[in-house]
């Protein structure tokens, strides 16, 4: 008979009809009662077998963690928070799970050991609940952008450009590791390269998908990108996902905006769609918060910040104000932030952004016009001579979570950015003459997916919100 999804059945009205369910054993207790969770919801369905009139070795191979299929009656059930359970008729055991090695026993584990075992960390609670609420925001950046008339473009992984100008990238080659050729001067002869030149994995699909806004209008990019910084934090990945969208015919003004509708849908989309996964996590949140000291909790639960982003339209001001604002808040004056804000020209922390929005504003929050010393070469600069069109928007709890700019769509302007910041002018000579023929005015963001996901679940350890996390010396999986 065929399967039918817990999700489903949880919905369905009991009506005595034969049902067949598959899935992992969660608890099984008294010998009678079976906790089936399939990954379709993060319920689970109790199955109720008759142990008296069950094969007592296949009773023995029921345990936390085996694979089963059942079937049976489904019924209207009698326990407590649940509508429906089934009453076994037929019961299959597809996987075997040893209880004295199965690593998953029915009790809190911590996120640093799940960690080790990621190939399993799926079958947890959190671990679903996570990878739900992560396909559903995948689905609603998609939805999105088609339902705008944008088209998706697929930037290349292996490039020859950096950029950002960082140079912290993953080189990609397939010279001799020990032995690779070398030219007169001693250096590495990437002309023997597999590419004829030296090439990395990409760190931004942005440079690419420009080529594209300029010829079909609106675009956006969702792919893997890759960073080589030595950051062991809780917000840095190795390898992450972003989206970048890319738009001619707009400008600084219209780019914030798209970010705002961008931002609001998707949070918007998660509360409509993924209630129950939420609400799981906004309790697990509030277990986490409870641990810790009262002057590092968060005054705002999970939900509560989904709302308020939902709810607000966000506060835009030139990061010349908001350097204001700071060197004459209350934490600055008393010393209380860890980088102190003295002069203009400093790139704010994340401290600094998180006082705008959950402090000052109480209200997400859209910087822009920021010191060009700090920003890009690719953003378009402005006539003062000192700052560029950037604009970051910064969240509560969590700071920045997009960064986007109108890029410099004058030939002469870009092309002394570049000179100016020894960037090399031949990798970018085919950036540069997009500027040569039919340049446009044009603008475009990055959000990290992660950065998103970590937001929406509340969790607060990026590695906790991608299947199998890449960062400093770990490449386990």
């Amino acid at each position: 008979m065929k399967r039918t999804k817990i999700k489903v059945l949880l919905s369905t009205s009991p009506q005595h009809q034969e049902v067949t369910v598959q899935g992992w054993v969660r608890t099984f207790r008294n010998n009678q009662f079976i906790a089936i969770n399939d990954g379709s919801t993060i319920n689970t369905i109790q199955a109720v077998v008759d142990f008296a009139t069950m094969d007592e070795s296949v009773l023995k191979r029921i345990t936390t963690g085996a694979c089963v299929s059942v079937t049976g009656e489904l019924i209207p059930s009698p326990a407590k928070g649940q509508t429906v359970e089934i009453k076994v008729n037929q019961l299959e055991i597809l996987g075997d799970s040893d209880p004295e090695k199965f690593p998953l026993q029915p009790k809190k584990h911590s996120l640093e050991f799940l960690r080790e075992i990621a190939h399993l960390r799926s079958r947890t609670n959190t671990f679903g609940a996570v990878m739900r609420v992560r396909h559903a925001m995948a689905y609603a950046i998609h939805k999105f952008y088609n339902d705008r008339g944008f088209f998706y473009i697929h930037t290349p992984i292996i490039t020859g450009s950096d950029a950002e100008g960082a140079g912290a990238m993953f080189r990609v080659t397939t010279l001799d590791a020990d032995k690779p050729p070398r030219d007169e001067n001693g250096h590495i002869d990437y002309k023997e390269d597999f590419f004829g030149r030296e090439t990395n994995l990409t760190v931004s699909g942005q440079l690419e998908g420009e080529t594209y806004a300029l010829a079909l209008g609106e675009i956006y990019t969702f792919g893997p990108t890759f960073r080589a910084e030595n950051s062991n934090t809780t917000r840095h990945l190795a390898e992450f996902w972003m989206i970048e969208p890319e738009m001619a015919f707009y400008d600084i003004q219209d780019n914030m905006q798209l970010a705002q509708d961008f931002l609001q849908y998707l949070v918007r989309y998660a509360l409509d769609n993924c209630a129950e996964d939420l609400e799981f996590l906004h309790k697990r949140a509030q277990e986490e918060e409870q641990s810790k000291p009262q002057d590092q909790r968060s005054e705002l639960c999970l939900l509560d910040r989904l709302k308020f982003v939902a709810e607000n339209d966000f506060q835009r001001l030139p990061y010349t104000e908001a350097i204001e604002i700071l060197k004459n808040s209350n934490p600055n004056k008393k010393k209380k932030f860890q980088y102190l804000v003295e002069e203009w020209g400093v790139d704010l922390q994340s401290e600094h952004e998180r006082f705008l929005v959950e402090k000052h504003f109480k209200k997400p929050v859209i910087l822009y016009n920021y010191p060009k010393d700090i920003k890009a070469f690719y953003m378009r600069q402005n006539e003062d001579g000192k700052t560029v069109a950037a604009m970051d928007v910064l969240f509560p709890g969590i700071g920045e979570i997009i960064g986007g700019s109108q890029r410099e769509e004058r030939y002469d302007r870009l092309l002394s950015r570049i000179q100016e910041m020894n960037l090399p002018e031949k990798d970018l000579w085919w950036y540069l003459e997009l500027r040569k023929f039919g340049s446009a005015p044009h603008s475009g963001f990055g959000l990290g997916f992660e950065r998103l996901i970590l937001f929406v679940t509340g969790m607060t350890n990026i590695r906790d919100v991608i299947a199998y996390p890449r960062f400093p010396g770990n490449a386990e999986f």
